[in-house]
């Protein structure tokens, strides 16, 4: 990667890491919010651990170069259920708060797809594949 994308790979690793990070304070003190979120989707209070715990890890693989391809694409999955729950269950604002958790969750799925692209060729199976493909596009 050239000097440029690197940033940009760190800028967007670093974001999708921040806020799930700050986040998790919210789900493993079982805040108020975050108790009514995971009791309307009826997973309360395992659901609301459990995907603290998934994205806790997430956030780590982001963090770790090595890892940011597999954290790219656990981002893009625990993000794509968030906004899923956005979309069909809880609505776009949750108590009140003007939509600013939909928000965060679309940018941290934008922010680990872009993460898993820029670091597609250290994907497990699919990487090598892309690393031994001849130019042109024929495998």
């Amino acid at each position: 990667m050239n000097p440029v994308t690197r940033a940009i790979g760190l800028l967007l690793r670093l974001t999708a890491a921040a806020i799930l990070l700050q986040t998790l304070f919210f789900k493993f003190t079982g805040a108020p919010e975050s108790v009514y979120i995971f009791e309307r989707l009826g997973a309360e209070p395992v659901g609301r651990i459990g995907s603290g715990v998934v994205e806790l890890v997430t956030a780590v693989l982001l963090l770790v170069p090595s890892t940011a391809a597999i954290g790219g694409l656990f981002g893009v999955g625990v993000m794509s259920g968030a906004i899923l729950s956005h979309l069909t269950v809880l609505g776009i604002e949750v108590m009140g708060d003007g939509g600013l958790l939909f928000a965060l969750a679309l940018i941290v799925f934008a922010a680990s797809a872009g993460v898993a692209w820029l670091h597609r060729t250290a994907i497990p199976v699919v990487g090598p594949w892309l690393r031994h493909r001849p130019a042109g596009g024929r495998p």
